[in-house]
């Protein structure tokens, strides 16, 4: 007995100052990159990519050519009222079909092709019933993101509702010069003459979470990958004896077995490896099988989802093995607190501050989003982030088995053992009397 009682312990203002300080570092770190990225995601938008088509043949009118569509897309394009907030890409209809099936645009704006002819048309109309109406559509995609897609879906139909003042001012303007009187409600809708709609420009199934199935499939990968790194590490150095192990009231010891840290990182990587295909396996039949989550491709969803969990596993491994204790608070910050905010999942890359979307471009979990999403919602495409995602995967296995070996590899050559030769220990059990 060393007559001091355990809770003096709690007096200690060493224990009180290391807790409390790396507490209330990651209480911070925390709120400031989950809440910074998403506290106004309008004002920090830039370049959304939106689709703008005019399909529009015009028509004649008053002995001359009326392209009504080419000058809505015009006045789009110029307008200054946006900014820089929203990318209006011109395009044909092929086109748009082709980038919102791979998750390139969050929306579109259709100039359908009778719309000066119907335009034209209701100044003869107008004081008939039942004039038709012309009609610009409003595309959205949900598939990109559900916040992506309504920022979007707010800018196209801002700018149809504008454009179909602009042609009721020319209507209006037109009827005025050739001195024709009007009812009241033939000159309303004069004044106003476009019919709004918004249709879903890339459907997707319904249990697709809305578009945010991929995001939270890929959030399990990179949380398998990441925990189960950590009890890997844990159960190998217990295997090794280098630590002892608490079953409840029991205290395992086991005999030492001299391992390098190359050694012992490539141990537990390859544990990983080889769990990696149990653990996508589970998922796979968890959130396909169990939960009924729309899905194609499955072959191609396993393995990637085995592939995931491996380069997220062995990177873990990697920085607990170069930093060790201080190595599980960086594999939180890098895999789930910097990666959450940034994987463009819940909040386009587009509306995040230059910060994330800095640290978007090599987050894990973006990444490994995009390819998930490229296999539920578009027919496992390349350019839908398929491609980037292999890619990405690769260039971070390499980069993990690089640092990972190459700084254990540093402290093996410097003499830096994890445990010196007068300290082996036999093995024991321990139970509690």
């Amino acid at each position: 007995m060393d007559g001091f009682h355990p809770f003096r312990v709690l007096r200690a203002r060493g224990l009180w100052i290391v807790n409390g300080a790396i507490a209330g570092v990651l209480a911070l770190l925390f709120a400031v990159l989950y809440l910074g990225a998403n506290v106004d995601p309008v004002g920090h938008l830039h370049k959304l990519p939106v689709g703008l088509v005019n399909a529009d043949k015009g028509a004649s009118g008053g002995g001359k050519q009326v392209d009504l569509g080419a000058q809505i897309t015009e006045s789009i394009t110029k307008s200054t009222a946006g900014g820089e907030k929203i990318d209006w890409k011109v395009m044909d209809e092929k086109e748009m079909k082709e980038e919102l099936g791979e998750g390139r645009l969050f929306g579109a704006l259709v100039v359908p092709a009778d719309f000066s002819s119907s335009t034209i048309a209701l100044t003869s109309t107008a004081v008939g019933e039942n004039p038709v109406r012309p009609t610009l559509t409003v595309l959205t995609n949900q598939s990109a993101g559900s916040l992506g897609a309504n920022l979007a879906r707010t800018a196209t139909t801002t700018a149809a509702e504008s454009a179909s003042l602009q042609v009721g001012r020319t209507l209006t303007a037109q009827t005025a010069a050739q001195h024709a009187e009007l009812p009241a409600a033939a000159s309303l809708l004069l004044a106003d003459p476009i019919t709004v709609t918004v249709k879903d420009g890339h459907p997707i199934d319904s249990h697709s979470g809305l578009g945010l199935t991929a995001f939270y499939y890929a959030l399990v990968l990179v949380v398998c990958g990441m925990l189960s790194a950590n009890v890997i590490s844990g159960q190998v150095d217990h295997a090794l004896g280098y630590t002892h192990n608490d079953m409840g009231p029991l205290r395992i010891n086991r005999p030492l077995i001299r391992a390098t840290r190359v050694q012992t990182l490539a141990i537990s990587s390859t544990i990983m490896a080889g769990l990696s295909v149990l653990m996508g396996s589970l998922v796979l039949a968890g959130a396909v099988g169990l939960m009924g989550m729309d899905a194609s491709h499955l072959p191609l969803l396993w393995l990637y989802s085995v592939a995931a969990i491996a380069v997220v596993g062995i990177g873990a491994l990697a920085l607990l093995a170069a930093f060790g204790t201080p190595g599980m608070l960086l594999v939180a910050l890098v895999f789930i607190a910097m990666a959450v905010p940034t994987a463009g999942a819940t909040t386009p890359i587009e509306a995040l501050p230059g910060f994330y979307r800095f640290l978007a471009e090599f987050e894990p979990l973006r990444q490994i989003t995009g390819g998930v999403r490229s296999i539920l919602y578009y027919d496992a495409q390349g350019d839908a982030g398929l491609t980037r995602g292999w890619l990405m995967m690769a260039v971070g296995l390499a980069a993990a088995a690089l640092f990972g070996f190459g700084v254990t590899g540093w402290y093996d050559r410097k003499g830096l053992h994890r445990v010196p030769a007068a300290d082996d220990k036999p093995a024991q059990t321990t139970v509690p009397a």
